[in-house]
């Protein structure tokens, strides 16, 4: 019987639905394992999908130092969910994109882990070193922002998503993706 990964996403202008497609590119690198996209607006739509899934990936943009809107409504949406623990003992894992270098995404990582732990749900960290943190190192490298928590990335606002993020940011969503594989086929 195949694994199954729900990848549950917010994205207003298209930056974070380019990160969710990598994050789902990743997870496709993983034999064994079935994926889908699910745009957050449309979840309670998919309740019974999420429900039966192996693991969920979250992710959204930063707004304001947090969670969209849009993805905390989904948040708060899954009361009756984590009401009977339909979650429980999942995997979950992370992700998030903002205009700035910052943009205090690690606060957005914190809020979807606590949200997580609420339903009793097992994170995954990114588990890559952090690069682009030395001499030799460039703005070039997977995990160039250096998060432990999930995937970050970085979008410039001028730009729309088909230039931003840049690759090594889809890179390293992709690689959380396929940890988040390998360790669903591992543990479940």
């Amino acid at each position: 019987m195949k694994k199954t990964i729900a990848i549950v996403y917010h994205s207003t202008y298209g930056h974070t639905e380019a990160l969710a497609k990598s994050v789902l590119a990743g997870v496709q690198r993983v034999e064994g394992i079935e994926a889908r996209l699910v745009k957050a607006a449309e979840a309670k739509n998919d309740w019974e999908y999420l429900n039966g899934v192996d693991a969920i990936i979250f992710g959204c943009p930063t707004y304001m130092g947090s969670t969209s809107a849009e993805f905390k409504k989904f948040m708060e949406d899954s009361s009756g969910i984590w009401a009977k623990q339909r979650w429980k003992d999942k995997l979950a894992a992370g992700f998030t994109n903002s205009g700035s270098q910052s943009g205090d995404k690690l606060n957005t990582l914190t809020d979807l882990i606590i949200f997580a732990a609420q339903h009793s749900m097992l994170w995954v960290s990114l588990g890559l070193l952090p690069g682009n943190n030395s001499s030799k190192g460039s703005v070039d490298d997977i995990n160039r922002l250096g998060s432990f928590l999930g995937a970050m990335a970085q979008s410039n606002n001028d730009q729309g998503p088909d230039k931003a993020p840049p690759p090594n940011d889809h890179e390293t969503s992709a690689l959380l993706g396929q940890r988040v594989a390998e360790l669903t086929k591992r543990f479940n």
